[in-house]
């Protein structure tokens, strides 16, 4: 399997250098081993190079260094559609997704959904986040070895549904827990992370085929989530997301569709769950493999006591910078959403033409020699002495398609850390050092970081 660079930009002096084309192995590295695969993109290259594009992966400009994203940013946001370039998140968030969404719809999407994140709504979380977290934290045994993903999969989850659905407890939540696990969990298989890329593999064969498989699984989800959209219709209303999504009507008066609802719901699973869980997974390894990182942290939690209000705790500089350089070294998403142009556009001294893809590259941004010295060393002391503009540190993407659920992200996964520091001792089970690996679309750390509890409060 190869495919060729299609024109995707008018300059007099030259266009964006790149790669012609990806074989089959080349592919899969680029799949399975992707850091590699763009440091040396980008020392062949440069900053700003063109991607060939790979089956359901289409052509685009990858932007890699400030000056780029910043110009990108910062231009108008009617000039670009990102549904399109997006398209591969289809199988795996629904068709009417909020990511697949443009222009009106998708503003009016935003700002229906962005209040449930921000402000008090996101203060009112804090407390809920510190007793689910205790109370998972109860569950341990002295000595006894788990994995921190699945520790932190399972706050993130209680969280996400809470915010979503009310409620993290009973049989619903037990049972969309299990099955959305293990949902996700396919995607520790090589094999079913390959269909989501390659989408000449995505066939239904039967139960017993990876597609068919992950299609039943899905589905089984939205069945639940179809049970519950149901009994919430039975309800008075309240103030999770669910009910925000079951009130709202669009300009014509006309209410969301089961169909959107769900893809929305799962979008919203999916992104408030896996993707924090991860990073906090990776930040509490970090943590305990540099003694002076667990040193200075202990050390300014112990500033605080139990009584302290949650969003104090979260305005801690040092557990600030520790979370900030945790999303930094190794980002959970490798790329912000893309944006095609629908018209033509003059950036970073090309020309380009309509239908041009770019794809901000969070990995090579945030390890940009000229922005950060020795990248690939964990110094949470970068985010102490600057402080880095919306272009350099860029975790959770920009402009108008920046994630809606940052800031509960950045809320929950210091709360976290602080209850669980502040609660127990943990060691890391194993030396042996932790690397990133391909789960779905994002990258989480390798083995689920190996923990023990060596005491607990």
């Amino acid at each position: 399997m190869t495919t060729t660079t299609q024109p995707l930009a008018k300059q007099t002096n030259s266009f964006p250098n790149g790669p012609e084309s990806y074989g089959f192995r080349e592919t899969l590295k680029l799949i399975f081993n992707p850091l590699p695969a763009l440091e040396e993109s980008r020392n062949r290259y440069g900053d700003i190079y063109s991607f060939p594009g790979i089956s359901n992966l289409p052509p685009s400009i990858i932007l890699g260094n400030p000056q780029s994203i910043e110009e990108l940013f910062t231009a108008n946001t009617d000039l670009f559609d990102s549904g399109a370039s997006n398209a591969a998140l289809k199988p795996l968030l629904g068709d009417m997704s909020i990511l697949q969404l443009d222009g009106n719809p998708h503003q009016q999407r935003r700002k229906l959904l962005m209040p449930s994140f921000h402000g008090q709504r996101l203060q009112s979380y804090g407390n809920i986040i510190i007793e689910i977290t205790e109370k998972v934290i109860k569950q341990w045994k002295i000595n006894q070895p788990f994995l921190m993903r699945n520790v932190t999969q399972e706050i993130t989850l209680k969280v996400i549904l809470k915010a979503v659905f009310g409620v993290n407890e009973g049989e619903y939540y037990d049972q969309l827990r299990q099955k959305f696990s293990h949902y996700l969990d396919l995607f520790n298989s090589p094999i079913y992370t390959t269909t989501l890329f390659l989408n000449y593999l995505q066939k239904d064969l039967g139960s017993w085929s990876p597609w068919g498989h992950f299609q039943r699984q899905k589905q089984a989800i939205y069945e639940l989530l179809s049970q519950e959209i149901e009994t919430h219709r039975q309800q008075d209303g309240g103030e999770d997301i669910l009910s925000l999504l079951l009130s709202t009507t669009d300009e014509d008066g006309n209410p969301l569709s089961k169909a959107e609802i769900m893809d929305e719901l799962v979008t919203l699973l999916f992104a408030g769950h896996d993707t924090t869980a991860s990073a906090l997974a990776w930040a509490f390894y970090w943590i305990h493999s540099q003694p002076d990182v667990y040193h200075n942290l202990m050390n300014e939690l112990g500033t605080i006591d139990a009584e302290t209000d949650p969003t104090n705790i979260a305005k801690l500089p040092y557990l600030n910078a520790v979370v900030s350089e945790t999303l930094r070294i190794y980002p959970i998403a490798l790329f912000a959403f893309g944006r095609m142009l629908k018209s033509p556009l003059d950036l970073m001294g090309y020309s380009f033409d309509k239908g041009t893809i770019f794809s901000p590259c969070i990995y090579l941004v945030h390890h940009h020699p000229e922005v950060y010295p020795n990248s690939k060393t964990f110094k949470p002391e970068r985010f102490l002495e600057r402080q880095f503009s919306p272009y350099e540190f860029i975790p959770f993407g920009g402009s108008n398609r920046r994630c809606l659920g940052y800031a509960l992200a950045l809320y929950e996964m210091k709360l976290v850390l602080a209850t669980v520091l502040q609660k127990t001792a943990l060691k890391l089970a194993s030396s042996r050092p932790v690397v990133p690996v391909r789960r779905g679309f994002i990258m989480t750390a390798s083995g689920g970081v190996k923990m023990i509890a060596t005491k607990i409060n």
